[in-house]
């Protein structure tokens, strides 16, 4: 499988450009230059930078050169700090992974659509230059199965409207159940040299999203450790506690030698992906992955251990989620014991 050379180990702002209010002050103060060297010294290559169209258009559509300028600084900074860039589109006019937002039509409308492929022209536009530095992320978190005939169909036009203008940019796509790995082989697009992947792994989301309150079944006290559990006793507390939960989550793969939690439960879930991408010669990227503040922070050592040892075997790409707050910051005081080890582990 082609290894993403340059994208190897990352980090996500998220709450920086995207799932804010939108103000100024958040813009100016979240993520500053201070930030950027931390990551430097941590020995990441590489930042995901989630983008909400607000930064970059106004109410009808038109672009905002204050957004870009904001953009372009993010960029130089990366520069000045030997970072790489992904600039991710993680929610559009018309649509977001979060049905909270109240964004619809994206899929439906073809003149949303338009507005889509026009930010990404006016995007490839202004940073289509730094190919190799510079990457490019379609769309965060498609959510139903329903949209994938749509989403192939927008992919591949806004591919070729980006390539017009970029060429050589790396443009990174995922599909859809949120990312899901296993969504991938349904992708219908045109693989070529500049094709990126991705996927995203919380698994197991009993763990990773324990007392998460955006998740209705989720009782907020809700506690469980991986640590010595095998994969059918996490496959039984999650048929147990979320009965029809998640229907299209992945569950833990199974074994007549119930083999204990660890490196092999990601193998054995990234297989058919591997596969895939081997068959396709197309690098596979994790663009988030991570634990909720909740989780005990061994628990939460061991668990990183565990997904980075799958990722290292076979040179995937990935960031970490998130840099700070949004229930999993690694900066977040609750991490300040096994930060300096953990961060081994990204």
């Amino acid at each position: 499988m082609r290894e993403w050379k340059g994208f190897k180990k990352g980090i996500n702002l998220g709450g920086w450009f995207s799932q804010n209010d939108h103000e100024e002050k958040t813009y100016d103060t979240f993520i500053t230059e201070s930030d950027f060297k931390i990551f430097s010294k941590w020995g990441i290559d590489h930042v995901r930078i989630p983008i909400d169209y607000h930064l970059l258009e106004d109410a009808k559509g038109e672009h905002l050169e204050s957004g870009f300028k904001r953009i372009d600084n993010a960029v130089s900074l990366c520069t000045k700090y030997g970072l790489n860039v992904i600039l991710d589109m993680h929610r559009v006019y018309g649509f977001s992974f979060f049905k909270g937002y109240g964004e619809f039509g994206f899929f439906e409308d073809s003149s949303i659509q338009e507005r889509y492929y026009k930010l990404w022209e006016a995007i490839a536009a202004r940073y289509g230059k730094y190919h190799g530095h510079v990457a490019f992320e379609l769309l965060n978190e498609i959510t139903e199965q329903s949209y994938s005939e749509s989403w192939n169909r927008i992919a591949r036009l806004c591919i070729g409207r980006i390539r017009k203008i970029a060429p050589e940019t790396d443009i990174v796509v995922g599909s859809y159940w949120n990312n899901s790995i296993l969504a991938l082989s349904d992708l219908n697009i045109r693989v070529d040299d500049h094709i990126i992947y991705t996927f995203h792994c919380y698994e197991p989301l009993i763990f990773t999203h324990q007392g998460a309150d955006w998740i209705d079944e989720m009782s907020l006290d809700y506690r469980y450790s991986i640590i010595d559990k095998t994969y059918e006793q996490i496959n039984e507390d999650f048929g147990r506690d979320f009965k029809g939960w998640f229907a299209n989550r992945i569950l833990a793969p199974g074994g007549s030698d119930d083999p204990v939690f660890g490196k092999d439960y990601f193998v054995s879930m990234f297989s058919s992906a591997i596969n895939l991408a081997e068959k396709l010669n197309v690098p596979l990227y994790c663009g988030e992955y991570g634990v909720i503040k909740y989780c005990d922070p061994l628990d939460q050592l061991y668990w990183f251990k565990a997904i980075h040892e799958a990722f290292e075997e076979y040179d995937i790409g990935r960031a970490v989620w998130t840099y700070k707050e949004y229930h999993f910051g690694i900066i977040d005081k609750g991490l300040d014991g096994i930060r300096d080890e953990l961060i081994k582990y990204f």
